[in-house]
């Protein structure tokens, strides 16, 4: 792939056009997808999501021109995530979110076709097989996502800290520090969840992410997720673009199967 190509969620330059800058666009492990409950298969050897957090060092958070998103120090395993269908452990670099301008979609993953009004994504990379997250994230078995479903109700006290911020980083290409936020407090009571071989969601739509999506949504209030709405895709001197829809559509399972970590 030579250079930076420009891409967005605009009609010009939305995930319609990626596929003639990123033809992997059109690959047979794509993400996101639409996990029909009722296919996906059980699979009583999926061990339990271990997700350990404690010792984890937020840095910083930034708009990117496409979400909003929190980096973590990724130098030791103690922070990341085992278990599941993971031989290996896998660390904690960054997370970022996805959702709508109405509460009718927003979520890059759908259950039974059904969007959320937002998804979170918490990024992890294989640190024992691979050097770096660059080669991690070229790589097949590189890249575990976690992705969490947000929808509204009542406010999310530990989701303040982050929402209150966003207007230090309104703009694209701004950055914040942000020390200190643990993103366990991000996760649902439940860890049960669905897993399938997918990409990124995002050009360069890399083909080296293993997906695990909790089934158990999170809550935030109406308030708390008009604050994302309040982000803008463009930087200071540019005419303002509201950042929101920047999510791709689910794409096609081409044959893959989806296995649940729970009995339906």
């Amino acid at each position: 792939m030579t250079g930076h190509h420009s891409w967005g969620y605009g009609q010009a330059d939305g995930p319609s056009e990626w596929h003639k800058a990123y033809p992997i666009a059109q690959g047979n492990r794509q993400s996101p997808i639409d996990i029909d409950s009722a296919r996906a298969v059980y699979d009583p050897n999926l061990q339990p999501l271990v997700i350990s957090y404690e010792s984890c060092t937020s840095l910083s958070i930034s708009n990117t021109g496409h979400s909003v998103m929190v980096e973590f120090e990724d130098t030791d395993d103690r922070t990341g995530i085992s278990g599941g269908p993971f031989q290996n452990p896998f660390r904690l670099k960054q997370f970022h979110f996805h959702w709508g301008t109405t509460h009718s979609q927003g979520s890059e993953h759908t259950i039974d076709g059904k969007p959320f009004p937002c998804e979170l994504h918490l990024v992890h990379w294989n640190a024992r097989k691979y050097a770096t997250f660059g080669e991690a994230a070229a790589a097949p078995d590189g890249l575990a996502v976690v992705g969490v479903f947000l929808e509204i109700g009542k406010e999310h006290a530990s989701m303040n800290r982050l929402t209150d911020a966003l207007y230090m980083v309104k703009f694209k290409g701004t950055k914040a520090q942000f020390r200190g936020f643990n993103p366990k407090c991000l996760l649902p009571l439940s860890l049960d969840y669905w897993t399938y071989l997918g990409s990124l969601t995002t050009p360069p739509l890399n083909e080296s992410v293993t997906w695990i999506v909790l089934k158990e949504p999170i809550r935030i209030s109406v308030k708390q997720l008009e604050k994302f709405r309040m982000l803008l895709f463009t930087s200071e001197e540019d005419q303002r673009i509201q950042m929101a829809n920047n999510f791709r559509p689910p794409q096609p399972l081409k044959g893959r199967i989806v296995r649940a970590s729970f009995k339906a």
